[in-house]
């Protein structure tokens, strides 16, 4: 399945301090047992997929399946050229390298830009870390595609089936 996870829910089945879970937009639905294929924290929203074969979600969400992520991501700057690439090229960040497959600007504003930061891993807040090393806030972070599956218009909150073709080509991807 392919969910469009809002703001503020929480990956998670059961939550211990009772913030909304991504679970309960599926309450309804009747649904066979699901888990999510990797994580998006509680203040990031976007694609999340959701699958009952656990080997083909390690398989998709392993560090060294590669595969990239796409994100569009607002920031509290308008960054210049040279920022953009010491932001791709990485830094050390409690002895682990964060870095970026690609950084750069989609659109700017006066005080804030939009960025799309393309990641061929996934570790635990990376993009937030990455520009926090470059004293740069993240405003909102929406993952907008996992390798070839894009989230387009899909309402948030809103999930649905991914098709045959959409699972074979994430299964063609390297891993």
């Amino acid at each position: 399945l392919m969910l469009n996870k809002p703001r503020g829910t929480v990956t998670t089945a059961n939550d211990e301090r009772g913030r909304d879970t991504v679970y309960a937009l599926f309450a309804d639905a009747g649904l066979p047992w699901i888990a999510p294929v990797g994580r998006l924290d509680k203040a990031s929203e976007g694609l999340l997929l959701f699958s009952n074969d656990s080997e083909w979600a390690a398989r998709i969400s392993a560090p060294e399946s590669q595969i990239e992520k796409t994100y569009h991501v607002q920031v509290d700057r308008l960054p210049d050229a040279d920022l953009l690439a010491r932001i791709q090229a990485g830094v050390r960040d409690d002895d682990e390298w964060l870095a970026a497959r690609s950084v750069m600007e989609l659109r700017r504003g006066e005080k804030n830009a939009w960025l799309e930061i393309v990641l061929d891993e996934g570790r635990n807040r990376q993009i937030r870390r990455l520009l926090a090393a470059f004293d740069i806030s993240v405003l909102r972070l929406i993952r907008v595609a996992i390798g070839p599956l894009q989230l387009d218009n899909l309402a948030k909150g809103q999930w649905r089936d991914l098709g045959d073709d959409e699972i074979r080509a994430l299964d063609r991807l390297p891993t």
